[in-house]
């Protein structure tokens, strides 16, 4: 596996998977934390994984999260999001669900479905599609001074990597593939591979926090997924105190059945807004009395 190397932050935010209606929620908490004073775009280290990699890049650059409270706001007609393929998604999960397989076989199983993808009639405008749609989100095609890794994973060996701003990697196209669920969008050529949703590691993927001393994640998808499903996800190890933020009652409610529609965007936008106060209260006596470096 590529592993980034580099010191520990003394504040860290990750990020996880959550879909187009992850994403919202996401974007509306954090917007709502920055307004009441909590700014995780301070953090030393984003670590971004999915619908994570999109909200992270958001921050960690800079820009201002309210650009996503619409689903067209920021992506606009020009920029449709590919649609999910049923037969793909029910393969895809078939394999994630098989009892017993094996994290890094169940990965090859899902890779040879996302290529199956790519190499389709469809793949290169779905490539095409999923790539301006991101550009779009992100606001941004720089990689920031501030720390940011993105994990993805290889859909031909199923190897996890994740890329920061000394990989050469464009922005756009490494969250792209870290959030290119197969079924839902294609594998993201990166250098002559292709590579697929980085939550097929180990979901938020946290323990790329190591050693951080004061660690938030936000786990859009917890309600759904009390134990990651392909292996135990690992813990950082070091940190002096860890927040984790999860949908409350009325963001599940407003997240609706599938997180992969983006009718609920708007709704799933304004329940993150509605719940960062009570989330700003958890955070604000750890994160703001923080001292020295991010």
């Amino acid at each position: 596996m590529s592993r980034v190397a580099g010191a520990a932050a003394r504040r860290a935010v990750v990020l996880g998977p959550g879909g187009p209606v992850g994403t919202a929620w996401m974007a509306g908490l954090a917007g709502g934390l920055r307004r009441a004073g909590v700014d995780l775009g301070g953090a030393g280290l984003v670590v971004g994984t999915s619908a994570g990699a999109i909200v992270g890049a958001l921050l960690a650059t800079g820009r201002d999260p309210g650009r996503l409270a619409a689903p067209g706001a920021a992506t606009g007609p020009a920029a449709p999001a590919p649609r999910a393929e049923a037969a793909r998604l029910g393969s895809v999960f078939a394999v994630l669900g098989e009892a017993g397989l094996e994290p890094g076989e169940a990965r090859r199983r899902v890779g040879r479905i996302a290529l199956d993808h790519a190499a389709s009639a469809s793949g290169p405008d779905a490539e095409r599609a999923l790539l301006a749609g991101r550009a779009a989100l992100i606001g941004a095609r720089d990689w920031p001074e501030r720390r940011l890794l993105i994990t993805a994973v290889d859909a031909a060996t199923g190897e996890p990597v994740v890329w920061d701003r000394t990989s050469g990697v464009p922005l756009v196209r490494a969250v792209a593939a870290s959030s290119a669920f197969p079924g839902a969008e294609p594998a993201v050529a990166v250098g002559g591979r292709r590579y697929m949703d980085g939550a097929l590691r180990a979901g938020a993927n946290a323990d790329l926090a190591d050693g951080a001393r004061t660690l938030v994640v936000v786990a859009p998808m917890a309600h759904l997924f009390p134990s990651e499903p392909l292996a135990a996800q690992p813990e950082p190890a070091g940190a002096r105190t860890v927040v984790t933020l999860v949908p409350d009652p009325d963001a599940v409610r407003a997240f609706g059945p599938d997180l992969q529609d983006l009718a609920y965007w708007e709704p799933a936008y304004r329940a993150g807004l509605a719940q960062a106060g009570a989330a700003a209260e958890r955070l604000r006596p750890v994160w703001n009395t923080a001292t020295g470096s991010a």
